[in-house]
């Protein structure tokens, strides 16, 4: 994945000036204080940014020019803070909705999802209510539906950060041992050094900051 001479601008403000390449399984980290910026990238990178910034610059994979691509065409997988999860859907058809609309048997789909949970050590919880998930639980779901989004890379937006150290430790060993195995480029924004010390790749840090954005 390049980032070429990607500038983003609020006003006359700039907020991110960053050119990088990110090898497949390895993981850019993006750090600043609050309201710098740093999630403002991913929305860029997404498809999604508030049209109140102005950006430019590059974004590809291999031969795929990412924003040319409308955002639902760009496989970003994301990971935010909150898992996010559908309150009126099982864990199983949680998982089960993000598989492509391609795959159309639902049995099948429901194979997947049961696979991936149990990939998650959450085996026999696919008829689970989200609301009876611990944190970390509903982080291990929010993982495994991204996963099987089959995404060109992965986004990750403080995903640790309401977890305990404990869990948080778990889940972040967790998060980079799939995307290495996915072979995923991964872009990561935090404020903790833990998560870029255990990220092992190539950091950027942000240090304007901009108030009331993020």
């Amino acid at each position: 994945m390049r980032l070429s001479s990607v500038v983003i601008r609020l006003n006359e403000t700039i907020l991110i000036d960053l050119s990088a390449s990110i090898a497949p399984g390895e993981v850019l980290t993006v750090m600043g204080p609050s309201g710098s910026g740093k999630s403002t990238l991913l929305s860029f990178i997404g498809g999604f940014l508030d049209p109140a910034f102005q950006a430019s610059g590059a974004v590809s994979i291999g031969d795929t020019d990412l924003l040319s691509l409308p955002a639902e065409a760009r496989r970003a997988g994301i990971l935010f803070q909150d898992a996010l999860l559908f309150p009126h859907m099982s864990v199983g058809a949680n998982v089960a909705f993000a598989l492509p609309a391609s795959l159309t048997d639902r049995k099948e789909r429901y194979r997947i999802a049961a696979e991936i949970l149990v990939e998650m050590e959450l085996n026999g919880f696919e008829t689970r209510d989200p609301a009876t998930l611990s944190g970390g639980q509903k982080a291990r779901v929010a993982l495994a539906r991204v996963l099987v989004s089959r995404p060109r890379l992965l986004l990750l937006d403080e995903p640790f950060s309401k977890l305990d150290m404990g869990l948080r430790t778990q889940m972040r060993d967790l998060v980079f041992t799939k995307a290495r195995e996915a072979r995923l480029p991964v872009i990561l924004v935090t404020h903790d050094e833990a998560d870029a010390v255990a990220a092992a790749g190539p950091i950027h840090r942000v240090e304007t900051p901009v108030s009331g954005h993020e």
